[in-house]
């Protein structure tokens, strides 16, 4: 009986040893419920009251062109950007670039120059990494250059390193500020275009990859916050082909719901964003439409 005793009793102080070592030793001990390492924890609650990140989690896999934001205070600013570095997990730069403060152009009291928070916002391209992980750093612009003024957040990321080679191209779209004669009435005219630059993978349509890509109408706030606008995407209306030849791209659209028609100025305008973005490929000299039912008055 005694010896029976004594093995229960040398299996639970085995067990209670077992499960000691893998509490002590385990990988998750230093990890809170969010993954995150105390020392990271504290670095991020640390510059919690100056600038939060919302955008890209800490340890989120990321790949190019990586869209940031977050909030600032206004002294994290200067003439309302600030600098934002990505390393690579050898300490490597790999872009360095800024964020800039999201204001509102019908605000008059929506600056950065504040001790609130203030929206921040970037898209950033960066070079090919060649390690799994990096750093995103997000620097307290300081024109003063002295030291004792230098702050930083400092966010891990994984790589993805299987994403696909991209380019860089423009898309076309408009700015009826920019499109005015001198008595303020709008022109209707190619002045109100302003390009804004995107990444797409390398494929073997490019033309049409933009051209669907511009469809989309997708603009960061940073880009409505100055001004710029589309009425794309359009219900209905979409690419449906594409060909250049000997200079002259033809371009193919389905509108069943008669979208791109409704007033010369706005069809003209529709048009005017898609023709221009074509013309930034070097074949292309000319840029036409099928059929004729499109973009009419």
């Amino acid at each position: 009986m005694k010896t029976s005793n004594k093995i229960i009793w040398s299996i639970i102080i085995l067990l209670i040893v077992g499960l000691s070592f893998y509490l002590f030793f385990s990988p998750q001990s230093d990890q809170n419920q969010n993954g995150l390492t105390p020392d990271l924890a504290g670095h991020i609650q640390s510059k919690s009251d100056l600038i939060v990140l919302e955008e890209p989690k800490p340890m989120a896999t990321v790949s190019s062109p990586l869209i940031i934001h977050g909030q600032a205070r206004g002294a994290w600013y200067f003439e309302a950007s600030f600098p934002v570095t990505i390393l690579d997990g050898n300490g490597n730069v790999l872009v360095r670039t800024f964020a800039s403060a999201v204001l509102d152009p019908n605000d008059p009291n929506s600056t950065w120059m504040t001790e609130d928070f203030v929206p921040f916002e970037s898209e950033i391209s960066f070079d090919r990494p060649t390690t799994n992980s990096g750093t995103l750093v997000l620097e307290k612009d300081n024109p003063s250059g002295l030291p004792e003024h230098d702050d930083e957040l400092r966010i891990p990321i994984n790589f993805n390193l299987e994403a696909r080679d991209e380019r860089t191209i423009s898309l076309y779209y408009y700015n009826p500020d920019m499109d005015v004669d001198n008595s303020g009435n709008i022109l209707c005219s190619e002045k109100g275009l302003v390009s804004v630059e995107r990444m797409i993978p390398i494929t073997q349509t490019p033309i049409q990859d933009t051209i669907n890509l511009l469809l989309q109408g997708n603009l960061t706030n940073q880009e409505k916050a100055q001004g710029i606008t589309t009425e794309y995407p359009l219900d209905g209306f979409q690419l449906e082909g594409a060909s250049l030849n000997n200079g002259t791209l033809t371009l193919g659209f389905s509108d069943p719901n008669n979208r791109t028609s409704g007033g010369s100025c706005r069809a003209s305008i529709l048009w005017l964003q898609i023709r221009e973005t074509a013309l930034q490929f070097e074949e292309v000299q000319n840029v036409q439409f099928q059929s004729e039912e499109l973009f009419q008055p």
